[in-house]
């Protein structure tokens, strides 16, 4: 979709009403959950809008089925088509679905498995194609020229950021003395549409995005001043793995968002990790973007809304990424440590270990591994601990009994 659409013009909340209307019966209203543990962390009243929970586990459902109920009956004969790496592309298949529709994905090859099969599963044809959503996208324009398919973007097009939009309404109408919302940022449809609703009712809520550091599309072109197209995206969330952003979206974001925040990979793992003990809620780590910047924010006292946008994440990897988390927030502790060979310096350090109640996971006592392995053992401990003032008792009890450690992580 080109910039020259006139969007400015537009009435944005009678679209995104009118667009609420066409998803009633359709899609969750999802709960506006209060977060205490975030809230005490961080020093704002934060509050988590959970479209993980949402059909199909995103909420890309939306704008996906307000562009499809808009189209023309004949637009609706020769079916859809559209190139998504997981949460779009299930939007699509369940709004076609719905409305007895024919349609086709396209998919990176990237494309975690859980989400291919997902879409499958709402009847569309899956095309495999290409390494990433860019490749994915020129595919489905072929597709679309060729068979007489309607396209139905992930993010620019005007409908589907009106569809997307109406995450923004439920949490407005929902809590409307709201100060600032936190929006995930990949293509920048969802976020254009949280901006257009919020400015509209109340231009004081600030509306701000998130991106992940390898993958900082949206922040990059604003910074220029104009649309920036990456040479290629490093980041465990896929799902904001785009190289660049919409023309319409980017005007949008130009025009009405307050920011955009930077967040790292550890950000996200302690984030994801935090979201799954405190409040026993799953999301994928595109959809935990919001939670990993609350401690970037600079306002305290304020009430602020974070879009936990999906929750399509197959069990290896949030196994991974709970564990990268443990890691990251000091949970998990290891180290080693070169004893004399002689009897009893095991049990000392498992002492020393039992008095700090640290709860031991693995433990690997090898001569082969000291510096000199002729007089020393190595050992490698890995406990379970409290956090990092945790660590830094054990490390004081142990230095007391003059081990030398060496932190590996």
């Amino acid at each position: 979709m080109s910039n020259k659409f006139d969007f400015e013009n537009m009435n944005h909340e009678e679209k995104i009403r009118k667009a609420a209307k066409n998803l009633k019966g359709t899609i969750k209203k999802t709960d506006l959950i209060y977060s205490d543990f975030f809230s005490k962390e961080y020093g704002n009243d934060v509050y988590i809008k959970p479209e993980s929970l949402q059909v199909t586990g995103s909420f890309k459902v939306r704008g996906a089925y307000n562009k499809i109920a808009n189209l023309t009956e004949e637009e609706k004969t020769r079916g859809v088509v559209t190139s998504s790496a997981g949460n779009h592309a299930q939007g699509v298949a369940l709004s076609a679905q719905k409305s007895g529709i024919k349609s086709v994905i396209v998919m990176p090859s990237v494309t975690p498995l859980i989400k291919v099969e997902g879409t499958r599963s709402y009847g569309s044809e899956v095309v495999i194609h290409g390494n990433v959503y860019d490749e994915s996208y020129k595919e489905a324009l072929r597709l679309s020229k060729e068979k007489g398919y309607t396209f139905v973007h992930a993010f620019d097009d005007y409908d589907v950021i009106c569809g997307q939009g109406t995450v923004g309404l439920e949490i407005i109408e929902k809590l409307p003395d709201i100060d600032e919302i936190l929006v995930p940022v990949g293509g920048g449809g969802l976020i254009s549409g949280i901006a257009l609703i919020a400015k509209s009712l109340k231009p004081s809520i600030r509306v701000t995005g998130v991106e992940p550091s390898g993958a900082l599309t949206m922040k990059t072109s604003l910074h220029k001043g104009h649309i920036v197209e990456l040479d290629c995206c490093k980041t465990t969330a896929e799902g904001v793995a785009v190289k660049r952003p919409g023309d319409l979206t980017y005007s949008i974001v130009n025009k009405y968002v307050d920011g955009i925040i930077e967040v790292t990979e550890e950000d996200m793992t302690e984030a994801l990790l935090m979201l799954v003990e405190k409040h026993k809620l799953i999301a994928e780590t595109s959809g935990i973007l919001p939670l990993a910047a609350l401690k970037k924010l600079n306002i305290k006292n304020k009430k602020v809304a974070c879009i936990v946008s999906g929750g399509n994440i197959d069990v290896l990897t949030i196994s991974s990424l709970i564990n990268k988390g443990l890691v990251s927030r000091g949970r998990i502790f290891c180290f080693s440590v070169d004893l004399p060979d002689t009897p009893g310096q095991l049990m000392k350090i498992s002492q020393i270990l039992a008095e700090a109640s640290a709860n031991v996971i693995k433990l690997e006592h090898n001569q082969f591994k000291a510096m000199d392995r002729y007089m020393n053992v190595q050992l490698e401990v890995t406990v379970e601990t409290n956090g990092e003032k945790h660590i830094n008792q054990i490390l004081a009890l142990l230095k007391k009994d003059n081990f030398h450690i060496k932190r590996i992580y």
